[in-house]
C-alpha cells in the first residue's frame, strides 16, 4: 500500500489531463452581476446526468433581497416541462465578481465560472473547477455562426474539448 500511494500521487497530473483536467476555468475579471441576471438560454453544454434529454433550456437569474440570486432553470424533457430551482452566491464579489456557487440542493454549492461574456452581456460561456462542465448561453434562443466560433475559439483556447458540445434544440422557444 505504501509503494502504491507514491505512484497514484505521481500519476494524477497525467489522469487529469486524460480526462480534460488541463483547462482554464478561472473567471473573467470584470464582471457586472446586474447585466447578467435575467433569462438566458442554453445554446450548448456537455453532457451530465441532470440534463441529460434536455431541450429548449433557459436560467432566470433573479437577484433577492439578501442579495443571493434566485436561479430557475427549466427545460423539456419526454413531452413535459422540468423546473430545477435553486440559489446562487458571489463568495467574493468585490475580488473575483464573475465566479459565483450554485445550489439547488440544500447547502451543497458546486462552481460556476463565467469565462466569458460579450460586451453587451447578450452570450456568455460558463465553466466549473473541473473540465466536464461547461455551457453556452445567449438572450436569444439562436446565435449566428460568427458569435459560434467566437466562442467556440475562447472556449477551447482555456482547454475545453468542444467537440462534446451537445447543441440544444431551442425550436419551443424561437
Amino acid at each position: 500500500m505504501k509503494r502504491l500511494i507514491p505512484f497514484v500521487l505521481a500519476m494524477f497530473p497525467a489522469l487529469c489531463a486524460a480526462r480534460g483536467g488541463q483547462h482554464d476555468s478561472s473567471p473573467i475579471r470584470t464582471f457586472d452581476l446586474s447585466r447578467y441576471l435575467g433569462t438566458w438560454y442554453e445554446i450548448a453544454r456537455f453532457d451530465h446526468s441532470f440534463e441529460r434529454g434536455m431541450q429548449n433550456v433557459t436560467a432566470e437569474y433573479l437577484l433577492r433581497d439578501d442579495g443571493k440570486i434566485d436561479v430557475i432553470n427549466s427545460g423539456w424533457k419526454d413531452g413535459a416541462v422540468k423546473t430545477a430551482d435553486g440559489k446562487a452566491r458571489q463568495p467574493d464579489p468585490k475580488n473575483d465578481p464573475a465566479h459565483l456557487e450554485v445550489s439547488f440542493f440544500l447547502f451543497f454549492y458546486s462552481d460556476y465560472n463565467v469565462l466569458m461574456v460579450d460586451d453587451l452581456y447578450q452570450v456568455a460561456l460558463v465553466g466549473s473547477k473541473s473540465a466536464d462542465y461547461l455551457w453556452i448561453l445567449s438572450r436569444t434562443p439562436q446565435i449566428s455562426s460568427i458569435v459560434k466560433e467566437a466562442v467556440l475559439k475562447e472556449a477551447r483556447r482555456r482547454g475545453y474539448d468542444t467537440s462534446n458540445l451537445i447543441w440544444v434544440d431551442q425550436s419551443r422557444n424561437m
